[in-house]
């Protein structure tokens, strides 16, 4: 469980989601023995209902559930544009479904049974990876509400500056004083934190470029 190593086990959370009570319980108790919480669902439904909570997760899924299936959970998961990292485990499975799981981005598909270390090591994997896309939209939503910050005059100043323009082309182009540019760029500077232009440019490239 080494990629478990930046994640606060105490609040990460495994979900369980399998229409069979026994398997439900199984992994319930051999995960919270190696310090993890879990939550256990028997249908693709009734964990939709529930709320995702503000902390590293992961879903260990049956792929075989009555009415909604793993598979389609995954897709109902994505087309929300909910990146929780999926675990896929099935007594029935076949390679094209492995295939089909493992391209839409689970994180593995395991046939029943498996190997505890097996599963131990995936929900590790699992719970970094979402830990990490936290971390990455928490960076991100810091960053936009320092450009929510600036001013209009100060967006377009940072635009024209991010694009490679000297303080006298900006000015031209705005038909402002070369003066004036140099005091929104340092407002700029200021207000994003950055300490250089390419620090200031790694900031505008990572907002415009994220989808």
């Amino acid at each position: 469980m080494q990629f478990a190593a930046d994640v606060d086990r105490r609040a990460a959370i495994v979900f369980v989601v399998d229409d069979d009570a026994s398997i439900c319980a199984a992994l319930s108790s051999l995960l919270r023995a190696v310090g993890w919480q879990v939550q256990t669902f028997e249908s693709a439904a009734e964990f939709l209902a529930h709320g995702r909570p503000d902390t590293a997760a992961c879903l260990v899924l049956d792929v075989r559930l009555p009415g909604t299936s793993g598979l389609e959970l995954q897709r109902t998961l994505a087309e929300r544009g909910d990146g929780l990292p999926i675990i896929f485990m099935t007594g029935h499975g076949d390679i094209p479904m492995s295939v089909q799981a493992m391209k839409a981005g689970a994180v593995e598909f395991l046939p029943k049974p498996f190997r505890e270390e097996q599963l131990l090591d995936a929900i590790g994997l699992a719970l970094a990876r979402d830990a990490a896309g936290q971390r990455e939209r928490a960076d991100l939503a810091d960053i936009r509400q320092r450009m929510a910050s600036l001013s209009a005059r100060e967006r377009e100043v940072m635009v024209l500056v991010v694009q490679g323009m000297l303080n006298k082309q900006t000015a031209a182009r705005l038909d402002i004083s070369e003066i004036t540019v140099k005091v929104h760029r340092r407002h700029v500077m200021k207000k994003m934190g950055a300490r250089s232009l390419p620090d200031l440019v790694r900031l505008f490239e990572r907002v415009h470029v994220t989808p």
